[in-house]
């Protein structure tokens, strides 16, 4: 009998793209730069992603990865946990 071979990546027709919880975290990456003043482009340069991206993260867009979780967070001045209570906090907001 032979082994299959391992494929890299998800299965054909999976997704992690959840739509709730890509805007709640891009309005909580939007609440928390408002709130400290920066601009979007210059929030996207201290995490070092591109501009464009960061403005699809916060209309909730794209599911931004964990990597890019971190990098925000950093750019931000708060720990990645405080960045999830807020976007926790978005999505109870949005729930009746």
């Amino acid at each position: 009998m032979q082994k299959r071979p391992i494929q890299r990546g998800r299965p054909a027709g999976t997704t992690t793209f959840d739509a709730e919880l890509a805007q709640a975290f891009g309005a909580a990456v939007r609440a928390l730069r408002s709130e400290q003043g920066i601009a979007q482009e210059s929030l996207a340069n201290l995490a070092g992603i591109e501009r464009s991206h960061m403005g699809k993260i916060e209309r909730g867009e794209h599911m931004p990865t964990l990597a890019i979780v971190f990098k925000i967070a950093k750019a931000l001045g708060c720990s990645s946990a405080a960045l999830m209570t807020a976007t926790e906090n978005q999505i109870a907001a949005t729930q009746p």
